[in-house]
């Protein structure tokens, strides 16, 4: 279970994060909103512990360690952070992601199996800025979702994508 104990984040000047708790069981889905942009990333690599809050604790099946969260957890999409470049193609950014999933050397990655496996072959040549935004962070989540050892998906602000908010 991932638990935010009133978390928080000071930026630069002003407060980015404010105390913020939160509680999100294995196989369940919660959406937090919030302003602005900033606020929203800070929050997501607070939850998923690449950023050390300024107060409160969060924890990942019972460890405060962000060693231990960051371990178990992925973040998708995250702007400015690990959104794909808009100047690759599908397949360069599967084949990047699938690429730092830890494995032993000898079993190599294979992109072109993976999205006809996952239904999307018929995007590995386009430009990523082309693919419908909901396709394609639903493959970015299914990327990260390969790590065997992740356990937990912070997915940012996919809202920001040009499209029909309903569908998010």
């Amino acid at each position: 279970m991932l638990v935010a104990d009133s978390i928080s984040f000071q930026g630069r000047h002003s407060e980015l994060v404010p105390p913020t708790s939160l509680r999100v069981a294995p196989g369940e889905m919660l959406l937090v909103a919030g302003e602005p942009q900033g606020a929203r990333t800070a929050l997501a690599l607070l939850l998923s512990g690449r950023m050390k809050p300024g107060g409160g604790v969060v924890a990942w099946g019972g460890s405060a360690r962000l060693a231990h969260l960051r371990k178990h957890s992925a973040v998708v999409d995250s702007p400015n952070i690990n959104d794909p470049e808009a100047h690759l193609k599908v397949r360069d950014v599967v084949s990047e992601d699938l690429s730092l999933i830890p494995s032993p050397p000898w079993r190599k990655p294979n992109p072109k199996k993976w999205m006809a496996e996952h239904g999307y072959s018929d995007i590995a040549g386009d430009w990523v800025d082309a693919v419908d935004p909901v396709r394609l962070t639903e493959m970015l989540t299914q990327l990260a979702a390969e790590n065997p050892q992740t356990r937990l998906l912070v997915v940012d602000s996919p809202d920001r994508h040009p499209g029909d908010d309903a569908v998010w």
